[in-house]
């Protein structure tokens, strides 16, 4: 059993309990209710690098990979290609009207494993985060008309009950700022199966949602400070730029 579900089924049998012994439910004259934490690990520091698809991703982990200190953990995309031999990351990008339930609850639970899983070295560095996949590519579906109704009001109740209830905390979002024609090139060029359907008019959503989430601050909610860095430019240009901020970086995670 993953953290994630370990964690998720040990809250909701203490809910079931207070709930069954007459607990009051929470309201806003009663105390907050203490968030459920991972038992046996103290708390480190975690680093999100988010982006759109094919904004740089991989080569900024690889290059903090390298840093001690720093514990990666990529998305977990092996899992969403092969569950239980389905493909439902292929599914979703075939029909996503019909499959993009399946996929983001699936991405929510894997995300907050990631969030969950113990790491070994002071600092976490993960590959986007449980906020992302709500904030950009569950409300991408429903906003594009891809997601029903139904389907996104039961993905939100979900992500609110998680992050009511469980302690999911974040200390610096790395925001790899690029044009959704970077992305669409570099896409092309790096032939992944799953997302040679994936046009254009995407990418622009989801440019434009991790815009108004991260750099005009108007959509959602952020779970921790943001530090841009413009990401369309070749690989080697790139790595200069991690390293002239690496110092910033690992200052918010205290290291």
């Amino acid at each position: 059993m993953s953290s994630a579900a370990a964690l998720i089924g040990a809250l909701w049998r203490t809910s079931c309990r207070r709930r069954l012994h007459g607990a009051p439910r929470r309201s806003s004259d009663a105390p907050a209710q203490r968030k459920l934490v991972r038992s046996g690990e103290e708390r480190k520091p975690v680093i999100c690098i988010e982006g759109n698809i094919a904004s740089g991703k991989t080569t900024c982990l690889e290059y903090f990979s390298r840093t001690s200190d720093i514990e990666v953990l990529t998305e977990p995309i092996s899992k969403w290609r092969d569950v239980r031999g389905h493909n439902p990351l292929a599914l979703m990008y075939q029909d996503p009207a019909r499959w993009g339930i399946t996929l983001q609850t699936y991405v929510q639970l894997t995300m907050l494993d990631r969030h969950l899983s113990a790491v070994a070295a002071p600092v976490r560095m993960m590959e986007r985060s449980l906020y992302s996949a709500k904030y950009i590519f569950v409300e991408n579906l429903y906003r594009s008309g891809k997601m029903p109704e139904v389907d996104f009001a039961v993905l939100s109740e979900w992500f609110e009950w998680i992050t009511h209830n469980i302690s999911i905390p974040v200390d610096l979002i790395v925001y790899l700022q690029t044009t959704p024609q970077t992305c669409y090139e570099r896409l092309k060029q790096r032939c992944r199966e799953e997302e040679k359907v994936i046009p254009m008019e995407y990418l622009e959503a989801t440019h434009n949602l991790y815009e108004d989430w991260l750099i005009k601050q108007t959509a959602f909610p952020l779970p921790a400070p943001v530090l841009v860095i413009p990401a369309d430019h070749d690989q080697q240009k790139m790595l200069q730029h991690y390293e002239e901020n690496r110092e910033r970086i690992l200052a918010a995670s205290g290291t």
